[in-house]
């Protein structure tokens, strides 16, 4: 079975978050509409503050008490997360649907030992005795690629690297095998060796488990290594969606495009010259975005780019948000 024939794990429609605060009502996530298929890694890629970090909090239920959540529909495995209790949402997370932090320090409590959270996690949601759970953890341990799995359940967050502390968060996010799992810049606080190991690792579990998984990062170099689609994301919103291989080597919105200057290119950057850039910052999203949010930074911009613009559809889930025709944008 390819991609395309694979069922569908999630299918998201029409996200929106808005937080209400001091200054008005910030949307940092803007229409947001994406698929997930069993065994793709689908990437979303964007700069800082683009709202990909919050989308993934939305899909897990693990937003601010401040955001507000709404879409027309967020189907996981035929069940619609956003009109599920907070009961059944709290059964589904860490068991059927699992998430991978940025920062693993943060993301395991420093007062309990690896064990001790790994087992807590097993038994929650599988309601196995404290053996079992042990035998789990040492086996996913071992799966990750730590050695000496049973004596590092002993251990505390603090003794270990971050290297080992980002595998043993794998670890937790693989004990019940889920069927999705999101990692949001697994590797952002890594040293470049060990991302390398990291992303190595994520892509062949995801191979070897045939999950669904959903990457959230603004590393190119990683998506070209491990993504199967990619959605761009600008300002909350999606303006650009296909295959990695289709969004390197014919992007269509000038963000994109924008991104992939950015990136030196062996052979054709000559060292010592400047690398691309994209001029001015992300928009404000508090309040109301009219248009197409990118155009004060587009060298394309023009009247029409004030007014709303839909995501143009080709076809087999090539979509992109602008008015220019891509072959109107310089490559």
């Amino acid at each position: 079975m390819n991609a395309a024939e694979a069922p569908v794990v999630l299918d998201v429609q029409g996200l929106h978050v808005e937080i209400r605060t001091a200054s008005g009502v910030v949307h940092p996530v803007r229409d947001v509409s994406f698929q997930v298929r069993r065994g793709e890694t689908l990437c979303i890629v964007g700069e800082s503050g683009c709202g990909k970090s919050m989308t993934s909090l939305a899909l897990m239920g693990l937003l601010p008490r401040a955001a507000v959540r709404r879409s027309r529909t967020m189907n996981f495995l035929g069940e619609d997360l956003a009109r599920a209790s907070a009961q059944r949402i709290n059964a589904l997370r860490g068991d059927r649907m699992a998430m991978v932090f940025q920062e693993p320090m943060t993301a395991l409590n420093p007062a309990y030992t690896i064990g001790e959270q790994l087992v807590e996690h097993y038994r929650h949601h599988r309601g196995t005795s404290s053996a079992e759970a042990r035998d789990r953890a040492v086996e996913l341990l071992h799966k990750v690629g730590i050695a000496s799995a049973r004596e590092r359940l002993g251990q505390y967050p603090h003794q270990l690297s971050g290297g080992l502390r980002q595998r043993v968060m794998i670890a937790m996010a693989l004990m019940c095998a889920p069927e999705l799992l999101i990692a949001d810049e697994p590797s952002t606080a890594l040293d470049v060796t060990i991302q390398a190991q990291i992303l190595r690792l994520l892509a062949d579990l995801q191979k070897e488990l045939g999950i669904a998984m959903v990457l959230i990062t603004h590393d190119l170099g990683v998506v070209a290594r491990i993504a199967d689609r990619v959605a761009v994301m600008y300002a909350g919103q999606v303006v650009e969606e296909g295959t990695a291989t289709e969004i390197f080597a014919q992007p269509r919105h000038p963000y994109t495009r924008g991104l992939l200057a950015c990136i030196p290119v062996p052979g054709r950057t000559a060292p010592g010259s400047r690398l691309g850039s994209i001029p001015g910052v992300v928009p404000s999203l508090v309040g109301e975005l009219r248009g197409c949010a990118f155009r004060e930074r587009c060298p394309h911009a023009q009247a029409a780019c004030t007014q709303a613009i839909d995501l143009r559809d080709a076809g087999e889930g090539r979509r992109w948000r602008c008015v220019l025709e891509p072959e109107a944008v310089p490559a």
